[in-house]
């Protein structure tokens, strides 16, 4: 697909056809009117910018302007087959509680973000001493929305207090989907984007189960 994100394409080919979907922090829409085209998801969104919402509205897509820190709490029980938080745990206020609100809500969960622990990050603090400016972590420390970034690591160690599992872990690296595995400790170092949930950009979490892919600088699980 060409112009797709790349954890957008990998998110497109672990959703299951005519599934219910949560994106959460869904920006203009452009994983929806994917998944939607693709998949013949029914798929719903919330996004807290006026300007992205009006975005997603002139795109046809079902999207609300909100908090998700204050709207997740609005929807029942296994809502939906997937709640998608594609690089955007980062930035909500409590992580550990939206992990287990969207796994209240879905049967599965694919989370993206970036990895704080990849070699290029660690080397900005090392050589340069400030905070990392990346290809994925683009705005200076001043401006960014990302307020709570993490490693690998340190997400593989809250899905253990969680008593979640990662099922696979995959990586992936400027916009190239690693297909072999990789063990935890290159995954901090090389991964860009870690995902969880089968296979490359996302991360699935579900209570029983869960797939980890990852990038260069982003993590995706899936639990």
């Amino acid at each position: 697909m060409k112009n797709v994100r790349a954890d957008h394409y990998v998110i497109s080919k672990i959703v299951n056809n005519n599934s219910r979907i949560l994106d959460i922090g869904c920006a203009d829409g452009q994983l929806l009117h994917l998944l939607e085209k693709e998949k013949n998801v029914s798929g719903q969104g919330i996004e807290i910018k006026h300007d992205k919402v009006e975005t997603c509205l002139k795109k046809g897509l079902s999207v609300i302007e909100g908090d998700a820190n204050k709207e997740i709490i609005n929807y029942p029980k296994k809502s939906f087959d997937y709640v998608i938080l594609s690089q955007t745990l980062q930035t909500v206020e409590r992580p550990k509680w939206l992990l287990n609100e969207i796994l209240r809500i879905g049967k599965s969960a694919i989370i993206s973000f970036p990895n704080f622990g990849h070699w290029l990050c660690r080397a900005q603090i090392l050589f340069k001493g400030k905070m990392p400016v990346t290809s994925d972590l683009r705005l200076a420390w001043y401006d960014t929305q990302n307020i709570h970034l993490c490693t690998i690591r340190d997400f593989n160690n809250l899905i253990l207090e969680l008593n979640l599992q990662i099922n696979e872990k995959f990586g992936i690296n400027k916009k190239k989907v690693l297909s072999f595995p990789f063990n935890l400790f290159s995954l901090n170092i090389f991964g860009s984007i870690y995902p969880p949930y089968r296979k490359k950009l996302y991360s699935i979490v579900s209570k029983n189960r869960a797939k980890a892919y990852s990038e260069s600088v982003f993590p995706f699980i899936t639990l």
